[in-house]
């Protein structure tokens, strides 16, 4: 089974935002060149809005494969910790009391 690891950081929160930031910029660019009546202006606007549509649905895309392939790594890892519990039955019950002794203990700290 390959390994694959996901970038949780805070770079993709950040990626997100400025995304964000810059759909609502060109937005309201969009909105405040609406009354400009110059063709220049016009065709500006309509690349602009074409862009925006064509950034959007990408972005959707990508973060469609992203959330299928994380369900399907997720699905197989689950898989094989099922495989490993019916393999090994009283391994499992070992780990799982000792996992929960030592919780209890850390809780009974406080």
């Amino acid at each position: 089974m390959a390994k694959r690891q996901f970038g949780t950081d805070n770079s993709a929160d950040q990626w997100k935002e400025d995304l964000r930031h810059l759909s609502d910029t060109v937005e309201e660019l969009v909105k405040a060149t609406s009354k400009d009546a110059s063709s220049e202006m016009h065709d500006l606007r309509t690349r602009a809005e074409s862009r925006l549509k064509t950034a959007r649905a990408r972005l959707e895309a990508q973060g469609e494969r992203i959330y299928d392939e994380t369900r399907e790594t997720i699905s197989q890892q689950v898989d094989c910790c099922d495989r490993y519990v019916r393999e090994n039955p009283w391994s499992s019950i070992g780990i799982g009391t000792a996992v929960g002794v030592l919780v209890g203990m850390l809780l009974g700290r406080r």
